[in-house]
């Protein structure tokens, strides 16, 4: 009896000191992201670097899409709306992957539809695939002839978090709820 009291305290304690709990698909292996430097929608130079000590949202996506991309940023409004002053360590970025049409005047006015904290981002088209290919970001052009927007752009849709070390450690799939990647969020900030 008096063993499988310390066997039972044994695994205690070491559920206690695992890792976080988190709600996202996990990274096999936690990859440091390479710097890198695009546009934002000022026109200055963003760099992710500058972003240590600090949890960032990674989103690809175009002003022009339909769904998939603002329905995210809507569900990045609630996530920053849920992290409360936690919000103040978290970076929400969207990057183009229609950098054709998304000028950073353009990426402006629609990322601060939804919150003037986040920020849009482009570059030119070699500074923009060195970091798609970071990710393995998916896109692909798709005329659509009977659309005033002439195309559309099929991609990723997936959020890509990094922890405040510059690490990427999970990844958020479309149409996560809220308090997921707020609970996520939080533990990367611990």
């Amino acid at each position: 009896m008096r063993k499988a009291i310390l066997v039972l305290m044994a695994i205690l304690i070491l559920a206690a000191c695992g890792g976080p709990e988190f709600r996202g698909s996990v990274m096999p292996e936690a990859m440091a992201v390479p710097d890198f430097e695009l546009t934002d929608q000022t026109g200055a130079p963003w760099r992710l670097s500058d972003q240590r000590g600090n949890v960032v949202l990674l989103f690809f996506g175009y002003t022009s899409c339909p769904d998939v991309c603002p329905t995210t940023l809507a569900t990045w409004r609630g996530v920053h709306e849920g992290l409360a002053g936690d919000a103040e360590r978290t970076r929400f970025v969207f990057v183009t992957v229609d950098p054709e049409r998304d000028t950073p005047e353009q990426l402006g006015r629609h990322v601060n539809v939804f919150n003037p904290d986040f920020v849009g981002l482009t570059g030119d088209a070699d500074a923009l695939a060195a970091v798609y290919d970071v990710f393995d970001v998916y896109y692909q052009k798709v005329e659509v002839p009977q659309s005033a927007l002439g195309y559309l752009i099929d991609h990723t849709a997936t959020t890509f978090v990094i922890d405040p070390e510059g690490t990427w450690r999970l990844r958020e799939t479309y149409g996560t709820p809220v308090e997921d990647v707020v609970h996520d969020v939080r533990e990367l900030l611990k």
